[in-house]
């Protein structure tokens, strides 16, 4: 299946996210194990980027990362305030092989 780069925008709800974080990350963890993930992380956050993250997703197409995505706590707690899906052909490292 394509691979798929998704970043996060978050809110400046720190509150909000901390909260939220554990159930979010046990999602993520969830999507990892069934293979939907392949790897997430955090953004670093400085005066010209807000907080976020880089999630890359093993999807047919990007309404199926939407649909998966839409279920993530953050989206259900309004904290994400911006979601970008692009497809991504890696050229080298492990998935470079998918191609």
């Amino acid at each position: 299946m394509p691979i798929f780069a998704v970043t996060y925008t978050y809110a400046d709800k720190p509150a909000v996210l901390d909260a939220f974080r554990p159930e979010h990350r046990a999602f993520l963890s969830g999507l990892l194990e069934e293979g939907t993930l392949l790897a997430s992380g955090p953004l670093a956050q400085d005066v010209a980027n807000p907080a976020g993250a880089l999630l890359l997703l093993d999807a047919t197409d990007e309404a199926a990362v939407a649909t998966t995505l839409d279920a993530d706590p953050f989206a259900r707690e309004d904290v994400i305030t911006r979601r970008t899906v692009r497809p991504w052909v890696p050229v080298f490292g492990p998935w470079a092989d998918r191609v």
